[in-house]
């Protein structure tokens, strides 16, 4: 036997590769990592912690322009219509529970 007749492993053979496949490389790598950017920032986004915080912040910040003279009036009127709003919610889930504990007894 000679040693031309012995074929290399195919794992030692250069891949067969052209301009357009490494053009197609590169441009899923950019894919890729723009992917995982925007998977980065859904996973901040939707934190349950992170909103918390915002909806926390967004409270404080509604409470201090119903409150506060310095506050725009365009601010204010929103502020005091949202807190108008919630007041009425509870109002209302007051007055469902009360009618349904009457029904009962």
């Amino acid at each position: 036997m000679s040693d031309e007749s012995v074929q290399k492993p195919a794992s030692t053979q250069k891949p067969f590769s052209t301009p357009e496949m490494v053009a197609l490389e590169a441009e899923l790598a950019v894919t890729r990592a723009q992917l995982a950017s925007t998977i980065d920032e859904l996973v901040a986004r939707l934190d349950p912690r992170a909103q918390a915080g915002r909806a926390v912040e967004s409270g404080r910040q509604i409470w201090l322009d119903a409150t506060s003279s310095d506050a725009p009036p365009d601010a204010r009127k929103k502020a005091l219509a949202v807190l108008g709003g919630a007041v009425a919610g509870v109002a209302a889930v007051l007055a469902i529970v009360v009618a349904a504990g009457r029904r009962r007894g």
